[in-house]
């Protein structure tokens, strides 16, 4: 018990001046500015990939040389590192021992929280370059800029779509699989998307989130509520490009089309 205290009361003098995180060690602050100013020192002699940790670069190396020492013993899956399978091991007991002192959300990697947490602080570390738009994630801004790149790295094998983020590419896959792995725990629906789950399930509780600030009229979806203020704009932004008619809603000149299509 003296020993937990002792952690918990322990001083953290040194503070990193961009985000404020304060550290116990002067060296643990120098590595975590590398997340500020990008500087990754230690760099792989096969792949040149770089890194901001030595113990970071040690496990890459694994990759080249393929040992995976640590195996789990429910699944059989190798890692590179012990820590990384302790990790993985709570796939299957289901322990998430990180807990959010804010919204109490819990983790299965401090990594995880302390990049959650950064929801509450506000803080945005990952930088473009190119618009200054800022990231909680460095994976995000990694994204983010295959916009300015044009850069779709991730292709279907079957229609040969290409995707920018490795996650759209996987909810894409569904169309072709036909799986619908988000089902509502009320009417059994199942869903392609978490975001039509989530939208579908305001049917059973009610919540309509969009209000029209013209009538007052709520709805569902914000796609649904921009195409009513077309009632009110008298815009119809959707043009066949065969005879020039117009429509208010996309799916409307979808089934026009097939007018001309037969």
């Amino acid at each position: 018990m003296k020993r937990q205290q002792v952690i918990h009361t322990v001083e953290r003098p040194h503070l990193c001046d961009v985000c404020n995180r304060t550290f116990i060690h002067k060296s643990a602050l120098k590595v975590h500015q590398r997340v500020h100013t990008r500087e990754r020192p230690y760099r792989c002699n096969v792949c040149n990939k770089a890194f901001r940790r030595l113990s970071s670069l040690n496990v890459h190396q694994g990759v080249h040389t393929g040992e995976c020492p640590y195996r789990c013993n429910v699944c059989n899956k190798t890692f590179t590192r012990l820590s990384s399978l302790n990790v993985h091991q709570r796939v299957h007991t289901g322990e998430c021992p990180y807990c959010c002192n804010v919204c109490n959300k819990t983790f299965t990697r401090l990594s995880s929280l302390n990049v959650h947490q950064r929801v509450h602080t506000g803080e945005h570390p990952y930088r473009c370059s190119v618009c200054n738009k800022t990231f909680i994630k460095l994976g995000n801004l990694k994204v983010h800029q295959h916009v300015h790149t044009g850069e779709h790295p991730y292709r279907c094998d079957v229609c040969n779509k290409t995707f920018s983020d490795r996650s759209h590419l996987n909810n894409h896959q569904r169309v072709h699989t036909e799986e619908r792995p988000y089902r509502c725990d009320v009417c059994n629906k199942s869903f392609t998307y978490r975001s039509n789950l989530k939208v579908h399930q305001r049917v059973h509780t009610g919540e309509r989130l969009y209000l029209c600030d013209l009538c007052n009229e709520i709805f569902v979806r914000k796609s649904n509520l921009d195409i009513h203020h077309c009632v009110h704009t008298g815009d119809r932004p959707y043009c066949c490009d065969v005879c020039n008619k117009t429509f208010v809603g996309k799916s409307d000149l979808v089934v026009h089309h097939r007018v001309h299509s037969g």
